[in-house]
């Protein structure tokens, strides 16, 4: 069976889901609201970086890109879903990675909107503070911000075959963006800088001190997504449907 096929079948999932489209609009909205509420920060605050102020939206943002992903794949397992889906693919990594694509494009479309969005509300409100920003700085910026939401939907995806439940999958991943992520960051130092969401963020940041730079924040995100797609992946082709 061809691929083609496939994604067309797996994308009008992905359309006709109601909360999927809905998650892509909180993500775009969330994420501006707060960058422009950060917009009229202090940037005379010690440490203000003027790039992560006008994408620092992106924090509570990524979890819409979170639940997309995660619900995406868990709708799957609802009222014998996945059963049709592999009746119709019966090879399970050709249905998975097409599930893994209409996932990954649309969130990283919609997140190069959305970042492109925030930075144009944040530096309105930030005036003078965001002149020193170069080009290249927001470009890198924009664009990782992009793969960044991606990435972390992807994470959730492969979180979400592993466990067989969105719930499950968001209730382990929203506490630890939100809350956990920050208390290790806090208590270990250097260490948390190799955290998913912790390594990737530095693509949004205009100064950035430690192991990791802005590329290899975000590669170190995408190794612990393909960790998770692959459990994803092994746990698909183990249990039955």
């Amino acid at each position: 069976m061809e691929l083609t096929p496939v994604l067309r079948s797996e994308w009008l999932k992905i359309r006709t889901l109601r909360s999927l489209p809905g998650a892509l609009l909180a993500l775009f909205a969330a994420t501006i609201a707060f960058s422009a509420i950060a917009g009229v920060s202090d940037a005379s605050e010690p440490g203000f970086d003027p790039l992560f102020a006008s994408l620092s939206g992106v924090i509570p943002g990524q979890i819409a890109a979170v639940s997309f992903g995660a619900m995406a794949v868990s709708s799957e397992f609802h009222q014998g879903a996945l059963r049709l889906s592999l009746a119709a693919v019966p090879r399970r990594g050709r249905w998975f990675a097409a599930k893994a694509a209409v996932i990954a494009v649309p969130v990283f479309l919609v997140g190069l909107v959305t970042a492109l969005a925030a930075l144009f509300a944040a530096r309105a409100g930030l005036g003078p503070a965001a002149g020193g920003l170069s080009t290249g700085e927001q470009v890198r910026a924009v664009v990782g911000c992009g793969v960044y939401l991606m990435l972390m939907a992807l994470f959730a995806a492969g979180i979400a075959t592993l466990l067989r439940s969105g719930v499950a999958t968001l209730s382990l991943l929203v506490p630890f963006i939100l809350v956990v992520s920050f208390v290790i960051g806090d208590a270990t130092g250097t260490v948390a800088d190799f955290l998913p969401d912790k390594a990737g963020q530095l693509v949004l940041r205009e100064t950035y001190d430690g192991t990791l730079g802005p590329w290899s924040g975000l590669a170190v995100t995408a190794l612990w997504t393909a960790a998770a797609l692959l459990a994803g992946a092994w746990r698909l082709r183990r249990r039955d449907a």
